[in-house]
Order: structure tokens, then sequence, then C-alpha cells
């Protein structure tokens, strides 16, 4: 059986680019003599849909596309994946579904059973559990069908009624076809393979898994779609972050027509969760997927011109060679808006970056605007000593400057901020921290040196200056972001086990760190949950990201 994996890039809501995608994919599969096309997981509507599926009118139009699409699946078998309606009844309107189409007809109809409640998945507020399960007999095979299941640890969850390979085990299928949409993160692509390959050596199955690839505003879809024999040798891997149509011949006995890509012996070289910030950073992969995720973000919004405050700093810097190559150079405009208290180094490194990069750029010093609202301000600040409200007021006018520029041109301003600021609180609200979009804000201050250093892995196109001078917001004369934060090397490596590790303030002391930082590292942590509530989308690349992956609540009392 000639069986192809359709990895596409979806956009929600968008069911005629979709439907086109999908068609293309049945047809160029049908011409190359294939049995069998499997896509990913919600390919129809795209995913996550969130709160779409509560209009009727938006399951609607996923029916009208799945009625399309089968008028191509005449000789080949194709497995979609839709919201589906349950007609039990009983429990919630949806199901999580996939639909089997042969000879121009819906012949199965799939529903998943377990439904991830964690992170940025809430499928079971919106879907019901399966209630059955069947294989799908089609051209002498039984067909065991899974949505995106095989790839998690169900563990005992209430909600999951059954597993569903164990219950389609007793109808002794012949292959597992896995629909999924599993997103992004530097830890994921090497325990996925895992998960799944444990699935193969427990039901001594060939399984074909195709995910999918692209970004829906901040999460990432990597791809990396897997074919395995049914003696876990991975014979085929799709690539990460592209789209891709590949294709295997099974044959009768389980066994796959494709080179072995790698051997069942081999032992996975990464825990699920590294235990620190340093082990599996996966820099490249980081790199590809935050120009994806910039990529569709414009794409999928109709922008195609981005603007960046460009300060001669390393997260400005970065992001900046990132937006370019995501982007194209003449697309991406940086305004450079020195302060009194700029450093002429900052300047002329920002200057050397653009120059570098050959993108548009302007210097527009803030000197006057910022003292005129000193002026204004002076019956009220009333002779009191220079504060922080003098500094974030300086933050706030490069904030207007750009915001204004980019409202006059259609310009996205894409935000600079890196996971360590946003985590302590250290941006300015309505200032720095403005931004259609956060590049960096699930990079860590080290993880950004690591892709600055990444980025000049060829040639020097973020000056060296840049890299190796100490981080300074220059809000005030000699000011060091060490003034204000614990050194990067420590307080990354404290803000790690608290937010992805999810460790405690007692069990991150027992390793070592001094208690006091713990606690004010902490302390900052939570206090400043109001400021990340009112940030723009981040584009995730790690297990837990600030926004809809991580939900703590704004007013609470722990550790504060």
């Amino acid at each position: 059986m000639k069986i192809f994996l359709a990895q596409q890039n979806y956009h929600v809501g968008n069911f005629e680019s979709n439907t086109k995608k999908i068609i293309a994919a049945i047809e160029e599969a049908k011409a190359k003599g294939g049995d069998l096309i499997l896509f990913s997981e919600m390919c129809v509507c795209g995913y996550p849909a969130r709160d779409f599926v509560e209009f009727n009118d938006f399951i609607n139009q996923c029916y009208q596309c799945i009625d399309e699409i089968k008028k191509h699946a005449d000789t080949i078998g194709v497995l979609i994946g839709s919201p589906a309606r349950n007609k039990i009844k009983k429990g919630k309107d949806l199901f999580n579904a996939a639909f089997f189409l042969y000879e121009k007809e819906i012949k199965a109809e799939i529903h998943k059973t377990c439904l991830p409640t964690y992170d940025v998945f809430d499928e079971y507020r919106y879907f019901e559990p399966a209630y059955d399960w069947q294989v799908i007999n089609f051209k002498g095979k039984k067909l065991a069908v899974t949505i995106c299941e095989d790839i998690w640890n169900l563990g005992d969850n209430p909600l999951y009624r059954n597993c569903p390979m164990d219950e389609l085990m007793k109808q002794q299928p012949d292959l597992i076809l896995n629909l999924s949409a599993s997103p992004f993160d530097y830890t994921h692509d090497e325990d996925r393979k895992a998960v799944i390959k444990s699935n193969v050596i427990k039901y001594h199955l060939p399984l074909f898994y195709c995910n999918a690839v692209g970004s829906q505003t901040e999460i990432v879809f990597d791809g990396a779609s897997l074919i395995f024999d049914k003696h876990a040798n991975l014979c085929k891997a799709l690539p990460m972050f592209e789209e891709a149509i590949e294709y295997v011949i099974l044959n009768n006995d389980g066994t796959i027509d494709a080179p072995i890509v790698e051997p069942a012996s081999r032992v996975p070289d990464k825990e699920l969760l590294p235990i620190s910030l340093e082990e599996n950073l996966n820099i490249d992969q980081i790199y590809q997927a935050l120009l994806l995720g910039i990529r569709d973000y414009f794409k999928k919004m109709n922008f195609t011109k981005a603007i960046i405050g460009s300060s001669g700093g390393i997260d400005s810097a970065v992001t900046l060679v990132l937006a370019c190559e995501a982007l194209g150079k003449e697309n991406v405009r940086a305004v450079l808006m020195p302060s009194p208290y700029s450093t002429d180094h900052s300047v002329d490194d920002a200057i050397e970056l653009s120059k570098n990069l050959n993108n548009p750029y302007n210097i527009i010093r803030i000197d006057e605007v910022y003292e005129s609202f000193l002026s204004t301000l002076k019956p009220v600040f009333n002779n009191l000593p220079f504060s922080l409200a003098e500094e974030n007021l300086q933050s706030r006018t490069r904030g207007n400057i750009l915001m204004s520029i980019a409202n006059k041109f259609g310009y996205i301003l894409l935000n600079t901020s890196n996971k360590s600021e946003l985590a302590t609180g250290y941006g300015t609200l309505y200032g720095d921290m403005a931004g259609g979009l956060g590049v960096l804000g699930d990079c860590y201050k080290l993880q950004v040196y690591t892709l600055a250093k990444y980025i000049n892995r060829n040639k020097e196109i973020i000056p060296i200056n840049i890299i190796e001078k100490p981080p300074s917001a220059e809000l005030r004369p000699n000011q060091k972001d060490s003034d204000s934060l614990p050194d990067y090397n420590i307080l990354d490596k404290i803000l790690y086990q608290y937010i992805e590790r999810r460790l405690g303030p007692e069990e991150i002391k027992a390793q070592g760190f001094d208690a006091a930082l713990v606690d004010r590292t902490l302390k900052m942590v939570n206090t400043n949950e109001y400021k990340r509530n009112q940030f723009c989308p981040i584009i995730r690349i790690s297990p837990k990201a600030f926004g809809v992956g991580r939900r703590v609540p704004i007013v609470g009392k722990y550790l504060s």
C-alpha cells in the first residue's frame, strides 16, 4: 500500500485556502499512484480554532469543505481532521474528529478520545471524548486511526474513558494512522519521537504520524512527521518547519520499503524536560521557529512591513536580524531613538547593524520630546528627585514614536523584550513593552546571546560590541541591567526552575541557589503578572511560555 503524508501549513478559519491545499495534495498523491493520504489534525479549519468552533456557521463551513474534498477522494483513501457534530446528543456538541473519505463518500468518522487540557491546550472546553472505537477496513487492511493521542502519556486522567489504541487492538489492526497538531518547543523533538516509538513497540504495528506545520499567532507547529515500521525503525522523517508531501510503500508484513533513518536500537539522548536551561537548547530549531512565527504572523494577518526600535542592545539586534530574514530586509524599518543618556557607541552599533543588514533606518532623537514631557509634568513632579518615573518616560516616548510611525505607514511593531525581563517586570508598560508580536518573549537573556552567536556563526552580522558589552537600558547615567537584576547567569537558571519546571522556592534553594536571591526573584515574577497580562502575543519556543500556556492570578499572594 502506497501511503502519503501531507504535512501542510493551514490558516485558522481560511476554509478556501485550506481546502485548496488539501485537494492539491490529494491530486498529487493520486497522480503518483497513492492508495491513501493522511493529513493533520483539524486541517479543514486550522488548529487551534478555539471559540470559533462555538459558531454554528463555522461548523457549517467545515462540513461544506468536507463535501468538496470528498469529490476528489475517488480512487484514493483520504483522512482529514475537522470538528464534527455530536449526533449522540450526550455531552458537548462537538467531537474533534477524523473523516475517512473514499469513493467520494464519508466512509467513517473517528472521534478523539484523549482531549488535552493543559498548557496551550483547552480541548475539553469544546469537545466530547469518543464513545466508541472502530478500525476502518480499507483495501484489505484494518486501519487504527487516532488523533494526536499516540504522542501523549495518558496517565490516569478521568477524562479519558479508554485508551483508544487499547480498544482498537481488540480488532487486530494492521497499522496506526495518527493525525496530529503537536506544537514545537525546544525539548519536544526527541521526546515526541520517543513517545511515538514507544507506541510502536507496545503494539508492534507500523505507525504513520502526520503533524501540522506553521504558526498560529503564538503557537508554532514544526511538522517533523514520522513513519515507523512495525519493528520501531524510523523509516521516514519529514522536514521541520516546512511543508512536505512524501510517501512510503507499506508491505503486507508490516515492513516498509524505505531506508532506515534511525534504527529501533537507538536510545533517545534527551530527557522529556531538561533539568537545566543549558541542556537541549536546539538553537537552530529555536531560530527556525522564530522565523516561522514572524513570517506566518505577517502573512496570515496580511501584513508586510515591520518596525523595530533599534537601541544598539542585544535584544533589538537579534529581533532585527530575525525580522529581516523572515520578511526581507527592505520590509523592516529600524528606528534609533537616542536620549540624553544614550551612549555614542550604542548609536554607532545600531547603525553598523543596519548597514550590515542593509535595512532602512532612521535616527530620531527624543531629547526635545522628553524635555517637553518633563516641563509639562514639572508642577506635578514638584522638583522630586530623578526616579523610575523619568526613566520610564523615555521608554514611553519611544513607544509613542514607534507606534505613530507604525500607524502612519501600516507597519507592525515587533517587540524586543526577552523572557528574563518579562519574568521580572524589567520593562515599561506602553513603552518598551509595546508591540504587536513578541519575538523574544519566550527566550531567556542567555538564549538571546546564544542566538546572537548563532547568527554570527559564518560572518559578523551583529557587531561584536553589541554581544560583548554589559546590557543596559540606558535610561540614566552609567545604568546597567545588573543595577536592578541579578546576574543573568544566575537569574535565568532560577527562572527556568520556577517557570519551566514549576519548582517551588524550597526546591530551588535546595539546588544551592542563595535563599534570599530565590525569594527576591520569585517575588518579582509573581508581582509583575499584571504587566505580562497586558503584553502582546509571544512566539512560543519553550515548554512553558508566558501567555495562553501559563495562567496564574494577577491578584494573588503566593510568594508575593
